[in-house]
């Protein structure tokens, strides 16, 4: 028996990880999907047309870049339920906006009309009945000290050299974000209490918690 079927897990459902840099979400979405026989869904990086250009220039396609990310993800996001669900989803629809296009609005790399509209688009988009939310939002977190040492034991070069300041401005972010959200069930797993790297069946009392918070958000629905 698979841990989907020892938990009473949905074969069809939809489980979106999201967090910080470094909080481990690449590795948490494929151990769980492994557990649950789920399909797994990641971010398209290496086709963005816009990232490269972003990097040179923040202020003239901060706005072409959201949108991109936007029109990908909710693609995405549609993909997934039309295939009948069973994914588990590296990094959610919501944090763009939430996040990235607000930070980019408040430094002053996005103007306020193009802000405005992304918003608005977004909200059209996401922020309705219509749209297929996840079953649970699992977010990762930690202390802000222990996700910069996993940044600067297993991060990519890129976040090795990035200004520990970037980091802790993006975590203020993280949190302040997580606290205000309920586009969907949220359940907080703490990075201390598992260990993928080393342990892989530490993955089995997550499915476990996942199991039961399912269950109370589908007899708060009822």
């Amino acid at each position: 028996m698979n841990l989907r079927d020892k938990y009473g897990i949905p074969r069809n459902g939809v489980i979106t990880i999201a967090g910080t840099v470094g909080v481990g979400k690449s590795t948490m979405t494929k151990a769980l999907a492994d557990a649950l026989g789920y399909k797994t869904s990641f971010e398209k990086v290496d086709s963005n047309p816009y990232l490269d250009k972003f990097y040179a220039d923040f202020e003239r396609w901060s706005f072409h870049l959201q949108i991109y990310f936007l029109a990908e993800r909710f693609k995405e996001q549609k993909r997934i339920f039309e295939y009948g669900g069973g994914f588990v989803q590296d990094r959610s629809i919501y944090e763009d906006t939430g996040i990235f296009a607000r930070m980019h609005y408040e430094k002053g790399t996005m103007n306020e009309v193009d802000y405005e509209t992304y918003k608005s688009l977004f909200d059209a988009m996401v922020m309705t009945p219509y749209f297929p939310h996840p079953d649970v939002l699992l977010y990762l977190e930690g202390s802000f000290e222990d996700v910069v040492e996993r940044i600067r034991e297993r991060g990519r070069p890129m976040e090795q050299q990035t200004p520990i300041e970037y980091w802790e401005e993006m975590y203020k972010r993280y949190e302040n974000w997580i606290n205000s959200f309920n586009a969907c069930p949220v359940l907080r797993i703490n990075i201390n209490d598992y260990d993928l790297i080393n342990n892989a069946d530490s993955i089995e009392p997550i499915v476990e918690r996942i199991s039961h918070f399912m269950k109370q958000a589908h007899l708060l629905k009822m």
